[in-house]
């Protein structure tokens, strides 16, 4: 089980929570960019992946490489919608998870939100990142990593030799 973050722009807290998990659970966890993103020096688990310039590039990698129990950190949607249908548990840097019961219709709202920004509707932005965010990422990692961390287990023990 690894721990896959859409580093390009999560921000500075959500990865310090990242940071803080790996080392405690020992969880190999990269953070994938395509630019240099600051690792500590101190967490050999943690490794940042430099991908090249373009559209998607990280995303691609991020699909391309994980699997099924592992933990990934995306707010992009589209990217949310193929590694939840690989099998993976998918959190937004807001705290919001990404499920098969709710990939559809967040799929769907950013679509449309994304065809009235191409007819030249102003939108809006995204609302500053804020403690309650944090928290509520926190709260939603800890248990999804949780899960997978239980899920890996299971496996592993499904996979462990019998005794004669």
């Amino acid at each position: 089980m690894k721990i896959w973050v859409d580093a390009d722009a999560a921000p500075t807290e959500v990865k310090e929570i990242v940071f803080r998990a790996a080392k405690r659970l020992n969880v190999e966890t990269l953070l994938v960019a395509n630019r240099t993103v600051p690792t500590p020096r101190s967490m050999p688990m943690v490794k940042a992946v430099v991908v090249r310039d373009g559209t998607d590039v990280a995303d691609r990698y991020i699909a391309l490489h994980s699997r099924a129990g592992d933990v990934a950190i995306t707010a992009d949607v589209p990217l949310a919608d193929d590694l939840v249908q690989k099998g993976l548990y998918v959190i937004d840097p807001r705290g919001d998870e990404y499920s098969p019961d709710t990939i559809a219709s967040r799929l769907s709202m950013r679509n449309f939100m994304d065809s009235l920004r191409g007819s030249g509707m102003v939108t809006g932005g995204s609302a500053p990142y804020s403690d309650g965010d944090k928290k509520a990422f926190a709260a939603t990692f800890d248990r999804l990593l949780t899960r997978a961390i239980r899920q890996s287990d299971e496996l592993d023990d499904d996979h462990a030799p019998e005794n004669e």
